[in-house]
């Protein structure tokens, strides 16, 4: 069956199954890349398979390393800007034996044919193989090997283990994960069998290490619809072995102010997070902020309504205790640990100020205080609100930006009192706060004039006038300073339509 893709393979690819078949040996892409180049989706990494043994495809290439029992050499592309790229990795036709741990094959023996390889992987849609050849200049010819249907799965959106989907959870545990993961990033759904098998083998992704699970959880997480791939996994009865936290919302209900219980409301914030292109910790923050509403759930007795007073705190204890178990970096732990912390910082704009804003800063970071709005905005669509901008949260941005932004003061200039006096030879007086006011001015006006040697220059200078004329000078300076400020504020308000 021959194909023309609908895009190109890059040179940097083609070239290694093309120097491989001049020494006479075969060569295939195989795996992920086919299944992303026929889908016309691009590929995260390039995958080629040969009959050519490790030590002779490393005599071919002039940069390559071999670091690992699977047979596979890296070919190195320097200077490449596309990650995707920047090595391409050579691995022998292989067998490999029984799965003892359920996590990597007892043995690999290298095969003699591209069909043994083929039958070992895990989904038809990742074994096919697809073969280059070189007709002239750079015109290729494509050549599918599809001997497991993978082809038509791939045109039905079918995820559908190769031969027994049995056999191939037990070979690899993580594969029953990996399924989840495939069909909510390719948005596919899974053949019968295999659905099937993945129930009864879900279970054995108890014998996976945390970081293999965490990869494929992030890998979810991180797709265009990972509520759908948490909703599948929860479905399949494999979610308690990546969030078991999560389940336990399901049917919480919560009061007036939300419209679903806490599972689909966290679930909706996470999706949210994800429509808008957020990077994983804010994504984590979405889908754990309200993971301790169960527990701290209460009727009030005169309301009748439910309270979940001081989820927020007992939230980021649990959410630290899963992301650890989960072997995330100290980074990632830490960020999302005060987002959801701080996230229920909403309060009566009314009433709040500013030093409380600039405390929230303070709390939460800095440089993450941005980061903590954006989940408040996914927060709130997942209560199944509409908009995602109101009057209150607007008004909260501007006073973000206000109590962040850096003050026009006197401490922005390259010398201080202290400086002046010893300059000018002054006692501790008015003065000296004249003087400041009347340089900083001269800053705003011309900020290349801050610099240590001008201001100490027209120091001396606004010293020697008489002391009437130097606090006028002062007074209108410090006036100036107000209005500017004044400005600026009501410029950042303007910004988000606040008063």
């Amino acid at each position: 069956m021959e194909k023309k893709p609908s895009i190109n393979i890059p040179e940097e690819v083609s070239r290694v199954p093309e120097e491989l078949k001049k020494a006479g040996f075969e060569a295939y892409l195989v795996g992920g890349c086919v299944r992303d180049v026929l889908s016309g989706r691009k590929p995260k990494d390039w995958d080629v398979t040969t009959n050519a043994q490790p030590e002779k495809i490393e005599r071919l290439f002039a940069n390559t390393f071999y670091e690992n029992d699977y047979g596979t050499v890296g070919i190195v592309n320097e200077d490449i800007s596309d990650e995707t790229l920047k090595v391409i990795e050579v691995t022998p036709y292989r067998i490999e034996g029984k799965y003892s741990d359920k996590r990597r094959p007892d043995t690999i023996t290298f095969a003699k044919t591209l069909e043994d390889d083929l039958k070992r992987r895990d989904f038809t849609i990742n074994a096919i193989a697809l073969s280059i050849e070189k007709i002239s200049g750079e015109t290729h010819k494509f050549s599918i090997i599809d001997p497991h249907g993978g082809s038509i799965d791939l045109t039905k959106g079918i995820i559908r283990a190769v031969g027994k989907a049995d056999e191939r959870f037990k070979e690899d545990a993580l594969r029953v994960l990996r399924a989840v993961r495939i069909a909510t990033e390719m948005k596919f759904v899974l053949d019968k069998d295999t659905e099937a098998a993945l129930i009864a083998d879900g279970d054995l992704l108890g014998h996976i290490s945390a970081e293999r699970i965490r990869d494929e959880f992030v890998k979810i997480l991180m797709s265009d619809m990972p509520a759908d791939g948490l909703r599948l996994a929860h479905k399949l009865g494999i979610l308690k072995y990546i969030l078991p936290e999560l389940e336990e919302g399901i049917g919480i209900e919560q009061n007036k102010a939300h419209a679903f219980d806490v599972w689909e409301h966290l679930l909706k914030t996470l999706q949210h997070s994800a429509d808008k292109k957020w990077p994983l910790h804010i994504r984590l923050a979405a889908i754990l902020h309200d993971i301790s509403k169960p527990e701290t759930r209460r009727k009030n007795p005169s309301t009748g309504e439910w309270t979940f007073y001081g989820h927020d705190v007992v939230g980021a204890r649990k959410v630290r205790v899963i992301l650890e178990r989960l072997k995330f970096s100290h980074e990632i732990i830490d960020k999302v640990t005060r987002l959801v912390r701080w996230h229920m910082f909403f309060s009566d704009t009314e009433t709040i100020t500013l030093s409380a804003v600039r405390r929230l800063a303070t709390n939460v970071g800095p440089e993450n205080v941005w980061d903590l709005m954006n989940v408040r905005m996914c927060d709130r669509i997942g209560t199944g609100r509409p908009k995602e901008s109101p009057y209150r949260l607007r008004k909260y941005q501007s006073m973000i930006e206000e109590a962040l932004r850096s003050p026009l003061t006197v401490g922005m200039l390259k010398i201080n009192g202290t400086d002046i006096m010893s300059i000018c030879e002054l006692k501790p007086g008015r003065e000296i706060g004249y003087i400041l006011h009347a340089l900083l001015e001269e800053v705003l006006e011309n900020p290349e004039l801050n610099t240590k040697e001008y201001l100490e220059n027209r120091a001396n200078m606004l010293a020697k006038l008489p002391i009437d004329e130097l606090k006028k000078i002062g007074e209108k300076a410090k006036l100036a300073r107000e209005e500017e400020d004044e400005k600026i504020v009501e410029e950042i308000r303007k910004k988000y339509w606040v008063k």
